[in-house]
């Protein structure tokens, strides 16, 4: 789990909810909990008040991202931040990361009288909040999603990542995306095929019944927009109005995109106009 550069957390028992902030420097109050039982379902909560905000981090669904600077400045601006990990491809495959995603999602209405939360992902993060909103009756649990990059067909992304001239990043979220399936999409049948589409986030699209999503790339993001443009145009399909793409110039990616204060402005109102 990351360790957020402000606090010092030592937690009680792994279920119990209970954990001791010790503050180390001015900013928001900095707690951390467990959502499951696994090591890695946990949560760290930055503040003390206003709309929830769950951010699921990046990483090719193989390693943790430090988030804490991104959610102490959301805390700073009126939101309840909830950093969530969640099992990587290394510990289990797909579903499992949308299973903590709900769960964690679930954990976070409870502890909010039942009020939806708003959703943050960024690039493999960004492809789970993005399932997670058009799953099932997104709406129903997420009243937005904000999605940086998302690599929201990981198919997609396992065909870029073959073509001649894909960078390295494009090399490694192909095999990343391979081992999150754990089966080969042009070798290992209908099983396997079924699991890749269940990965994308257009699959889900039900159009009213999906949370409102505002979807981000760079023009040379290594995770072009046209993922992007494959759940929006499905969205759209299934009569739902309410996604927004945004492409902005230069080649950030994730993260990454909130340096550029246009994007960190148009972020921060959507999210406060959702909340």
């Amino acid at each position: 789990m990351r360790r957020a550069l402000l606090a010092l957390l030592v937690c009680g028992a792994l279920l119990s909810g209970s954990c001791v902030a010790v503050q180390a420097a001015p900013g928001p109050v900095v707690r951390g909990y467990s959502y499951g039982q696994h090591a890695r379902q946990t949560v760290t909560v930055y503040g003390t008040k206003g709309p929830a905000l769950v951010i699921l981090h990046g990483g090719f669904w193989a390693e943790d991202t430090d988030w804490s600077e991104w959610a102490s400045w959301f805390a700073e601006r009126g939101f309840r931040v909830y950093d969530t990990d969640y099992r990587l491809n290394s510990d289990a495959p797909w579903d499992a990361q949308r299973e903590d995603a709900l769960a964690a999602l679930r954990w976070v209405a409870a502890r909010n009288g039942g009020a939806r939360p708003l959703l943050l992902g960024s690039s493999a993060g960004g492809q789970i909040a993005t399932v997670a909103g058009t799953y099932g009756a997104g709406a129903a649990r997420v009243r937005g999603v904000v999605a940086l990059s998302p690599v929201a067909t990981p198919y997609r992304a396992w065909l870029d990542g073959a073509r001649d001239g894909a960078d390295r990043h494009q090399r490694r979220l192909r095999r990343e995306a391979h081992r999150l399936a754990g089966c080969d999409p042009e070798r290992d049948g209908p099983r396997c095929w079924t699991r890749w589409a269940d990965m994308a986030a257009r699959t889900h699209a039900s159009g009213v019944e999906d949370a409102p999503l505002f979807l981000v790339h760079s023009a040379e993001d290594f995770v072009p927009a046209a993922h992007s443009h494959d759940l929006a145009d499905a969205q759209s399909v299934a009569g739902s109005t309410d996604a927004w793409l945004r492409v902005v110039p230069g080649s950030a990616h994730g993260a990454k995109l909130l340096d550029d204060g246009g994007v960190r402005r148009s972020v921060l109102r959507w999210l406060r106009e959702h909340a």
